[in-house]
């Protein structure tokens, strides 16, 4: 579909010391003073840790083989989109504010850290107290940072009476209303919390997302998870334009990272769109929608057909009003018979911006095979992910549009949804969504 659905460990730790880690370290987590732990970890390298102490160091990471997790903006939104993606989002079990805080500085000093291939813990997985839980669950060991990113976003829900955040609550963070056709479950909606875990090897993806999940015990669990494969748009003009499970190109039309000007328009928050939210400006909206895609029913359908209701070639990508893959659609254009080449009712004709108020957004998303269900069906589809500026502008309007008269909308059943804020990016020493909390 195209458019919307369309290490070896640092010899310096730069987050072992004066940043958010120094009051957050995983010493207060497990309970030991840190004079205690140091000797503790040291009695056991001298004796029955030296073997396990220089077992496993962290694989080296190529320098190319690392995206910095500090910046402007956080990273994983117009970072070039990677092959695997591991999504959760979590609900809070504290009602205490310093407990989220807290939560917040530990997971931005762990994110830091596997972001550039190292344990999540300053311990690692192997060379801690051996009575004690390892502080890195250890299956990254000798894998690289595979351009691990890590980006967090704030629910609808977190902004209660729980916390005293309700008046810096921004005024597009709003639960996404019900589109037509929404087949949605309680388990594959919403959150609290929203984290989105991409790398280029799935097992440095989910090791991120477990070890979040280990560090939150006691304040936040997950609510739901989806695994990702096979991206379905480009974020990069290096990047060759994938498939989705229908067999289409997808997202050629994407916003792409080297366009500076679509991204301050369509993507970033400004510190104007919303005074009482200033903490957001440099952010984003994330939007997530699980898409099972009705498999089989497709596959029965025509080439003509299936070109039909994209209005793209399925072998180039190319428009049905001709040209090459990025040959911009003509809707004008008639064939034989008088009738537009491009059915208007066709995903790219219903998606496209000048269907929309001239509206784009950045699009993540990735093909999901989660087996199959008790009638032999493949449960596959797409997780769709995209980054707006504006929801009710930049998505609700266009989604309203597919669900009622898309083509493709009959080989859909959207299952899973939420909406979150994404706060701008970090500097070294702060952590994820400081600007909220600060008075």
């Amino acid at each position: 579909m195209t458019d919307p659905h369309h290490g070896a460990a640092a010899p310096a730790d730069p987050a072992e010391g004066g940043s958010a880690a120094s009051g957050v370290s995983r010493r207060s987590l497990l309970g030991f003073g840190g004079a205690g732990l140091a000797a503790l970890a040291a009695g056991f390298a001298g004796g029955l840790g030296t073997g396990r102490a220089t077992a496993a160091p962290a694989a080296p990471a190529p320098a190319s083989d690392v995206v910095p997790f500090h910046g402007t903006h956080q990273a994983g939104i117009a970072t070039r989109a990677q092959d695997r993606l591991h999504f959760a989002t979590f609900d809070l079990t504290t009602t205490s504010r310093d407990d989220l805080v807290d939560l917040l500085q530990r997971w931005t000093v762990a994110a830091e850290r596997m972001t550039r291939g190292l344990p999540a813990g300053e311990l690692g997985p192997v060379s801690g107290p051996y009575e004690a839980p390892p502080d890195d669950t250890g299956e990254a060991q000798e894998l690289s940072a595979a351009n691990l990113t890590i980006t967090f976003g704030f629910g609808p829900s977190l902004f209660d009476d729980r916390f005293g955040l309700a008046d810096r609550r921004p005024a597009l963070l709003e639960d996404l209303p019900h589109f037509p056709g929404d087949m949605l479950e309680d388990a594959r909606t919403g959150g609290d919390l929203a984290v989105q875990a991409c790398a280029d090897d799935p097992q440095v993806a989910v090791h991120a997302i477990r070890n979040l999940a280990r560090i939150a015990f006691g304040t936040a669990q997950v609510r739901w998870s989806q695994l990702g494969y096979g991206r379905t748009s480009r974020t990069s003009q290096a990047q060759a334009t994938p498939r989705n499970l229908f067999g289409f190109k997808d997202g050629t039309a994407n916003i792409l990272a080297e366009d500076a000007a679509a991204l301050d328009e369509h993507v970033w928050v400004a510190g104007a769109d919303d005074p009482d939210a200033a903490w957001l400006a440099g952010g984003s909206y994330l939007v997530a929608r699980r898409i099972r895609m009705n498999i089989e029913t497709w596959d029965r359908g025509s080439l003509h057909e299936q070109e039909t209701i994209i209005g793209r070639t399925k072998g180039s990508g190319a428009p049905l009003s001709g040209g090459k893959e990025g040959t911009e659609p003509d809707f004008a254009r008639q064939g034989n018979g008088g009738q537009p080449l491009i059915d208007p009712a066709s995903h790219v004709a219903m998606a496209h911006p000048d269907a929309n108020g001239g509206v784009r957004m950045l699009r993540r998303g990735y093909n999901y095979t989660d087996g199959s269900d008790g009638l032999g069906r493949l449960d596959a589809g797409l997780f769709f992910l995209a980054f707006v500026r504006n929801p009710a502008t930049h998505y609700v309007p266009m989604q309203n549009a597919l669900a009622k008269n898309d083509l493709l909308s009959e080989y859909l059943r959207h299952t899973g949804s939420g909406l979150w804020a994404v706060p701008p990016g970090t500097r070294d020493g702060g952590w994820v969504g400081q600007a909220l909390f600060d008075s």
